[in-house]
């Protein structure tokens, strides 16, 4: 298909979205869209700010990082400096509006103690190290309380309230119960730890955000401004978008292959979905479906390997395991999930009768893959970095010269000097919100390290659970979920793997499925009502209601609330303790599990599905998903004698 052509066909879907206002629906969602955009100068002033962030990166990737600490410095200074200047004291003052002065003067004011601490760091080190002076203290307290506003600004009060909570405990500790009480620690002792520790501010989290998270989130930006997202739509609807069903296919293909390179839900819902949801409505599928398609396509691209969420590089570190592990663990849960949503929406196409789009109106795969295939040699690129054993770090940074290199390859995707600074500058920008949660959950860290409060909570839990392991996963589930309805998703991660993921850990979970079972649900926490942002903005491009679209939503990921539960008890599925014989014979019959699920959830094979078979479909398809013989022989004799049934029944009615 021309390119004249494929531009009608999105314009024709943009169209047939109502003409919705989709910078408003982002800035309705997401909380990382409602910056402000200044006029003259102060907009040159944060495009450069926020470009010499991205170099400062992309120099010390290349050329060495500074230390821990002075590295984490420097990257929370453009931080909180960008914060600032681009988000407003109140979320809804006009997008257009001027800077106001007390900005500049918050700028000014929390970058200081960061500048301070780069200039004493090797003396507080090497003389004073334990014994902070007056100086250290108001620096530390004035860092903490401008993080704090500048987390709130960018993500939302709940993040910051949790931060004060833990630092109040940590004062007030000795008047706690006795199950949560310890001796307590006065301000000196607090600010220190949090300030000029590495168990803080700048404990962990905020150094894999100063380097391999920014790093990728940079090579992400990169990639879009060679036209990446097109390419990948374009092969999307080369791929899928014939089949029945196609242009929800489409969505999860799409959604999962852009959600390998961006790692945000409600980014890839109002990216994508701007082109998908208005096709799938096109063909005859509900609002609802459409907008629940879409969210769940576009939240799985936290769990789809090769980028993932900015909390599996800190996965990593806290594992010490190399990324391309947790990667290499994430491959077939991700595929799971994503077979789940495509086997379901075929389903639903075939329940309804719709069709796929005529082909003459698609782009051709092998024309398509000619011209614009080279885009993704920068993906292999780091694909084959990371297995060869290169750090994540040196591996973004090659792939994002490999991208200049091969953009060059057609004039449309050349990166100019001028796209280069653009990608830069959303490079930039797309990393304030990891670094501030980054940073700020390092204080409810440092809390629980100097408290001693995370071990005791996992205690409880076990405790709670009566030792047994299933309800001790449900509530970390639950606390997962609950989290994630106020924290972004890297935060809720790191607090629920410091909080919960230890009482796994002590029922003898393997390391690596403890950490993935909480990251899976902290994800999960956007296609949960009643806060279930990923579907509700999905819910505001379809328009549809947004109740029934999370509703929908959490139906069609079903498969990623079961998988979690089946890799604890048996993680063969994450390359634990496998022979190549065990892992065939689980991927294929969590395959066939997962087709069953989707009868079970849709209710339609061949014809409509009655309860009873519903049931017993889910019976069958929890059987098949736990690796292990006698329940796979279960699950496929339910998988037979529902196919015998099914078809037995559609014969009849086409008889009729």
């Amino acid at each position: 298909m021309s390119d004249a052509g494929q531009e009608n066909l999105k314009t024709d879907a943009r169209e047939q979205g109502g003409g919705i206002d989709f910078d408003e629906l982002m800035r309705k969602y997401d909380t990382e869209a409602r910056f402000r955009t200044p006029p003259g100068w102060q907009m040159t002033l944060l495009t450069l700010l926020a470009v010499a962030m991205s170099c400062f990166h992309f120099y010390t990737a290349g050329m060495g990082l500074l230390p821990a600490q002075k590295q984490g410095a420097v990257h929370l200074a453009f931080t909180l400096a960008l914060v600032f200047l681009l988000y407003p004291l109140r979320s809804n003052m006009p997008k257009k509006s001027s800077i106001p002065f007390y900005d500049f003067i918050f700028a000014i004011m929390a970058v200081a103690p960061l500048v301070y601490l780069i200039h004493q760091i090797d003396v507080i080190a090497m003389e004073r190290s334990g014994l902070p002076t007056a100086a250290d203290i108001v620096m530390g307290f004035v860092l903490i309380a401008f993080l704090l506003e500048a987390t709130r600004r960018i993500s939302n009060p709940i993040l910051p309230c949790l931060a004060i909570i833990s630092l109040l405990y940590c004062y007030f500790g000795r008047y706690m119960p006795e199950m949560l009480s310890h001796r307590g620690f006065n301000i000196n002792r607090i600010v220190n730890h949090m300030y000029l520790g590495t168990e803080g501010v700048f404990g962990t989290p905020l150094e894999v955000s100063s380097t391999f998270v920014f790093m990728f989130i940079l090579f992400g930006s990169v990639l879009e401004k060679t036209g990446m997202g097109r390419f990948i739509i374009d092969l999307s609807l080369a791929l899928a978008g014939w089949s029945t069903g196609g242009p929800a296919k489409v969505a999860v293909v799409s959604s999962g292959l852009m959600g390998t390179i961006s790692g945000s839900s409600v980014a890839n819902v109002c990216t994508t979905g701007m082109f998908t949801i208005p096709l799938m409505k096109s063909v005859g599928y509900k609002p609802f479906f459409a907008g629940a398609v879409e969210a769940v396509a576009s939240t799985g691209g936290q769990i789809m390997p090769l980028v993932m969420g900015a909390g599996a590089f800190i996965m990593a570190q806290f594992l010490g395991v190399s990324y391309i592990e947790v990667a290499i663990a994430a491959i077939v849960p991700a595929l799971l999930y994503y077979f789940a949503v495509i086997v379901q929406v075929h389903f639903e196409a075939n329940r309804l009768g719709l069709q796929g789009l005529p082909r003459e109106q698609l782009p051709k795969l092998i024309p398509l893959l000619k011209d614009k295939g080279f885009l993704l040699i920068p993906l292999i690129a780091i694909i084959y970095l990371l297995i060869a054993g290169y750090t994540p770090l040196m591996a973004a940074f090659a792939g994002i010269w490999v991208s200049f290199a091969l953009s060059w390859l057609r004039r449309e995707t050349r990166l100019t000097p001028r796209r280069i600074m653009e990608a830069f500058e959303a490079g930039a920008r797309g990393s304030l919100s990891v670094a501030c949660a980054c940073a700020c959950v390092g204080i409810v860290v440092g809390m629980g390290t100097l408290t001693g409060l995370a071990l005791r909570i996992a205690g409880a839990i076990v405790s709670l659970a009566g030792g047994k392991l299933i309800l001790t996963l449900f509530f970390t589930m639950c606390a997962s979920i609950l989290l994630g309805t106020g924290l972004p998703t890297t935060a809720n991660f790191i607090v629920t793997s410091t909080m919960a993921a230890p009482a796994l850990l002590q029922l003898g979970v393997p390391p690596i499925a403890a950490y993935m079972f909480v990251f899976y649900f902290g994800i999960a926490a956007d296609l949960t009502p009643p806060v279930a942002l990923a579907a509700y903005a999905g819910a505001g491009i379809a328009g549809s209601d947004p109740m029934k679209t999370g509703i929908t939503a959490f139906k069609l990921a079903l498969a990623g609330f079961l998988i979690p539960y089946i890799y604890v008890y048996n993680p063969i599925l994450l390359f634990i303790g496998a022979t190549p014989l065990d892992m065939v014979q689980s991927i294929v019959t969590a395959m066939i599990g997962v087709f069953l699920l989707a009868m079970c959830t849709i209710g339609h094979y061949k014809t409509t599905l009655m309860w009873p078979l519903r049931i017993i479909s889910l019976v069958g398809a929890v059987g098949l998903l736990d690796p292990g013989t006698m329940t796979d022989a279960v699950g496929l004799v339910i998988l037979i004698a529902v196919h015998a049934i099914q078809t037995a029944r559609s014969r009849k009615r086409g008889e009729a």
